[in-house]
């Protein structure tokens, strides 16, 4: 609904995606000809919730408290902090990132928009999901 808005009022036309699992949706501003003018710039939407894109993220984001966050709507990290300081060498390093990578299961704006999804149901109470900006969303 943004994205047809945006088309209506702007003179804008699609982009196509410049990175595997990129997660906007980009426009660029058209010139006179009806083509992309990079020079007059582009907007991305990310329809995060209404267009989920869980099964296809690659991003993965680091707080400044050494805890990693698959989603950013995630209500906690994987904590490296030790691993990170305690000297822990870049094999480990790999081979603990891709643990948790592998095992992840972190779908929600999937699980928002399907109220029948497994894992949909609201967190325990007493939960709270972080905020965007703790971890650089």
């Amino acid at each position: 609904e943004v994205i047809a808005q945006l088309r209506a009022a702007l003179p804008l036309v699609q982009l196509p995606p410049t990175a595997t699992g990129e997660t906007a949706a980009r426009w660029g501003y058209s010139g006179a000809d009806g083509k992309h003018d990079p020079a007059l710039g582009e907007v991305g939407v990310i329809s995060s919730v209404s267009e989920p894109f869980c099964g296809s993220c690659n991003r993965a984001r680091l707080s400044t408290e050494g805890r990693l966050f698959l989603c950013l709507f995630a209500d906690r990290g994987y904590d490296l902090r030790e691993l990170l300081r305690g000297g822990g060498t870049n094999e480990e390093l790999q081979n603990t990132l891709a643990a948790i990578w592998h095992r992840r299961s972190d779908r929600y704006s999937e699980q928002r928009s399907d109220p029948h999804a497994p894992g949909s149901e609201e967190p325990p109470t007493g939960s709270k999901r972080v905020e965007m900006s703790y971890i650089g969303g």
